[in-house]
């Protein structure tokens, strides 16, 4: 009996422990916040506080139960005590708590992000956990920053076909005006014959000036897709410091950089954020670390920024199971390095090998995990290659894009099957 009591005594002591322990590091959170709150507050008209809806920089955010607490005996926010319905060897082996919410800053998976993208700061400056923002997805965070910039029916972003969809659908979804100025593009080489091997490849770029006599005080958001989507090769740094460095435009300028870790470049301009205010800068694990299910991406900005996004997030939008994952990729940078070396030997073995097919017109410059190259009657190619198993991109209604397939590198194999059908295929259209 008094064993009994003995070991309720001493479990109720360390719950109170523990809960003196969530109550400081509560409080600490809340200073924090405060603190970051008052920053945003006393740069009275920032550049920051000048593009973001006033709405938007008066919001009270959500408080979510972890805002106070993280530890003790936590009844608080509804959650299920008693767990999920899974054997206890199944929960051990997720190693996780999952009947409560995850922590809404990740401030860990945050850092670690900071830390990996520091390793390549050549530009001599470096981010801190305050400059990311997690999503889910990177398409949360171009949803949010419409949200927060644009006042619908009235203000406009403005994006550079060929280009990314989502820039264009959450901007319909927000009913935001969308201004289009296409990319350049150098003039394709075709060789009828076959593509030589010393031919270059042409490359996208951005019309700098058309975009700057286009802009207007509407504008809000710029987005550059770089390397690009669809059109793979990655903008040039002097064209998006020209945009920043434009005496007529105060509004963000967004690069996508989804596609940055297989860049003969590698160097995210993330870092440079503290740098140029209006910069953001989206990444996500669903490219180069071939997370996608997990659905995590970043924005990296100003502090000032990254906390009003903090502030119109969902709470609990990051899982527990997603930041772990995506933790433990960033631990094992070895294995990641490796097998974007894989990926890129394999784009250029198929560049080659598409270099060598008479009916592939054109080849374009790639710095992304996929090749975009131009067939006659691409469409009848795609659906047929589909019908075969191989199921590649048609690009070719877009901007400048015209008959053009997007090949994604996979496996070895894989890329082999995708060849050997493509072949098959040119010679059953006879093209």
């Amino acid at each position: 009996m008094n064993d009994r009591i003995s070991n309720v005594w001493f479990g109720s002591a360390l719950a109170v422990t523990a809960f003196g322990a969530g109550y400081i590091a509560g409080q600490f959170d809340q200073l924090r916040k405060k603190y970051a709150s008052t920053l945003i507050q006393s740069f009275q008209k920032s550049t920051i506080e000048s593009i973001i809806r006033p709405n938007i920089l008066t919001l009270t955010p959500y408080r979510c139960a972890r805002d106070d607490y993280n530890q003790g005996i936590l009844l608080d926010a509804n959650e299920n005590s008693l767990g999920p319905p899974l054997s206890s060897s199944e929960i051990d082996l997720l190693n996780e708590q999952l009947e409560r919410y995850p922590c809404p800053y990740q401030l860990e998976l945050k850092q670690a992000i900071a830390n990996f993208r520091n390793e390549n700061a050549d530009f001599g400056r470096f981010i801190a956990p305050e400059n990311v923002f997690l999503g889910v997805g990177s398409d949360e965070a171009i949803d949010l920053l419409i949200r927060i910039c644009c006042t619908p029916g009235q203000d406009e972003i403005l994006i550079t076909p060929a280009t990314y969809g989502m820039y264009s659908v959450c901007a319909h979804i927000h009913d935001v005006k969308i201004v289009s100025v296409p990319l350049k593009l150098d003039t394709p080489a075709v060789n009828p014959n076959g593509l030589n091997n010393n031919l270059l490849m042409p490359s996208f770029h951005l019309d700098v000036a058309k975009i700057l006599s286009t802009l207007s005080e509407r504008t809000k958001l710029i987005f550059l897709c770089s390397p690009g989507n669809p059109t793979a090769n990655l903008l040039e740094w002097k064209h998006i410091e020209a945009i920043l460095d434009a005496p007529n435009f105060n509004g963000l300028v967004v690069v996508d950089e989804a596609y940055i870790d297989f860049s003969v470049d590698t160097r995210s301009l993330c870092t440079l954020v503290n740098k140029y205010e209006r910069l953001v800068v989206l990444q996500t694990f669903s490219k180069g670390f071939g997370l996608a299910g997990i659905r995590v991406g970043c924005a990296f900005a100003s502090t000032n920024l990254i906390q009003i996004l903090n502030n119109v997030k969902a709470p609990y939008n990051i899982s527990k199971l997603s930041a772990k994952v995506a933790s433990k990729a960033l631990e094992n940078k070895t294995e990641f390095r490796r097998k974007i070396q894989l990926i890129l030997g394999e784009r250029q073995r198929v560049i080659e090998n598409l270099r060598g097919l008479s009916f592939v017109k054109t080849i374009f410059r790639s710095d992304a995990n996929f090749v975009l190259f131009r067939v006659p009657s691409a469409f009848k190619v795609y659906k047929r290659m589909a019908d075969k198993g191989v199921v590649i991109r048609y690009r070719g209604n877009q901007h400048l894009l015209s008959d053009c397939l997007r090949a994604t590198i996979g496996t070895f194999e894989e890329n082999n099957i995708m060849l050997e059908k493509l072949i098959q295929v040119s010679k059953e259209l006879a093209i």
